[in-house]
């Protein structure tokens, strides 16, 4: 009783293409086949660079290069 069978299927099929014709069908197939060959352009256009980017790390910011800068110590405090 879980699983539908072939004509399940067929009968939901001849629904569909009575409700929306052949024609609608047809755009909304190359509608939908556009934009998954344009989601999957865009997700390889958008991993090519943070390729690039996991490559090099980022750089960490020390005091050795300059030791003559010191940090200063702030405290912060809480509104009342």
């Amino acid at each position: 009783m879980g699983t539908f069978s072939i004509w399940h299927w067929l009968i939901v099929l001849l629904i569909v293409v009575m409700v929306f014709g052949t024609k609608k069908l047809k755009n909304m197939g190359s509608d939908l086949g556009g934009a998954v060959k344009g989601f999957k352009d865009g997700m390889k256009e958008g991993s090519s660079p943070a390729d690039d980017k996991a490559a090099a790390p980022a750089a960490q910011v020390s005091n050795a290069a300059n030791p003559e800068k010191t940090t200063i110590d702030v405290e912060a405090k809480t509104k009342s």
